[in-house]
């Protein structure tokens, strides 16, 4: 596999009680089947399952996407890694467009331990590397807008229901890059 962690990339969090985690940020094609296995089954468990939405989970911008997955070492006698937490970074379009980070899921065993801020503290720095002049921008649950504002995001949309869920388009200006 060719994909390394970015020079600038803040390390994963360290968590009591818990084995180090590992963070990879890798193009789709850099995946093993395993990965791109546990991705998928993470974000369906989730997003689909878990909030009861059904929805085009793969929706064909996975190829295009750079792919941040964060694991633990498997408590399991197969040594798998176990797949705590991921989000993907789809590159702007066109100058001025929006880098957009999408798909941002902690695994529910991993929720309260700070994985959440760390993913957009990661998701943050990547941007800042792969598209240094764009805004970031995301689509947000409704629930979660002071949690992106508190990393810089505001909103620009009312909210709007997106497959049954509230949502609100966030903007995160490319001049708080350094911040």
């Amino acid at each position: 596999m060719t994909s390394s962690p970015a020079l600038d990339m803040p390390a994963p969090p360290a968590i009591a009680g818990r084995a180090s985690l590992t963070a990879l940020w890798a193009e789709m094609d850099e995946l093993t089947p395993r990965q791109l296995h546990d991705v998928l089954r993470l974000r369906v468990d989730i997003f689909v399952v878990e909030q009861a939405c059904p929805y085009p989970e793969i929706d064909g911008r996975d190829p295009q996407a750079r792919h941040l997955l964060v694991s633990a070492p498997s408590e399991s006698s197969e040594g798998d890694a176990e797949l705590a937490a991921c989000l993907r970074l789809l590159r702007p379009r066109a100058s001025g467009e929006p880098l957009r980070i999408g798909r941002i899921v902690v695994a529910p065993a991993w929720r309260g331990t700070g994985l959440g801020d760390y993913l957009m503290r990661a998701a943050l720095a990547e941007a800042r590397r792969i598209a240094p002049n764009h805004p970031q921008g995301l689509s947000a649950q409704a629930h979660l807008t002071a949690f992106y504002a508190g990393h810089g995001f505001s909103p620009v949309s009312e909210t709007y229901l997106e497959d049954g869920i509230p949502h609100v388009d966030m903007l995160r200006d490319p001049a708080s890059h350094d911040t």
